[in-house]
């Protein structure tokens, strides 16, 4: 009986391990094909109605699509970006604008957003819209995600999604894009570049 259960779990492990592969080689695969097309972003935000139109003729996005209740990766990446905008100069800073955008609308609230990324920095954006809205946003980010049933735990679902940096101008333009990565070099190094773009 004991035996099955180390199975039971490492099978659960190979799992795990085997989608988070699947989505970095999927990351890769659309890199080699060419950027996705970006485009707008306009959906309710904990600072009212969001659109990259609002902002100034010489910031940047950096948007992040990802949800409150992931266990790893989307804490990771916003810590990132949080060290990075430590990091800007007072002017840089001004031209930077963090936008979380939440795969999970069932639980992500606006109120939970706020909370969630208030550990972060109150730079913070966090936006979500419905199903079709953030579908729709998601291919054309080249963003993938699907929902993953938990019935043994109290989350109930998990979502695997690519975990990729966006770093959007007011266009809607794709002026970088950063592969997921523990560390903050990847993004520091391409938001200096865009940002020395203009």
């Amino acid at each position: 009986m004991r035996r099955r259960g180390v199975w039971l779990g490492l099978g659960a492990v190979l799992v795990v391990v085997a989608v988070g592969l699947g989505l970095y080689q999927q990351q890769l695969r659309g890199q080699a094909n060419g950027e996705p097309q970006g485009g707008p972003i306009e959906l309710p935000s904990t600072e009212g109605e969001f659109s990259l139109s609002q902002l100034d003729d010489d910031q940047l996005a950096v948007v992040f699509f990802g949800y409150t209740w992931c266990p790893d990766v989307c804490p990771m990446s916003l810590a990132v970006v949080r060290q990075v905008m430590g990091r800007l100069d007072p002017e840089q800073r001004r031209r930077v604008v963090p936008l979380m955008v939440s795969v999970d609308p069932e639980r992500d609230t606006l109120a939970r957003l706020e909370e969630y990324l208030a550990f972060f920095g109150e730079a913070f954006i966090g936006a979500t819209g419905s199903q079709q809205a953030l579908e729709e946003l998601a291919e054309r980010y080249g963003v993938i995600w699907r929902k993953v049933e938990t019935p043994d735990s109290a989350m109930a679902y998990t979502i695997d999604h690519s975990a990729s940096l966006f770093l959007v101008d007011r266009d809607g333009e794709i002026r970088r894009r950063v592969l997921h990565s523990p560390t903050s070099g990847p993004l520091q190094a391409a938001l200096e570049k865009a940002l020395a773009e203009g």
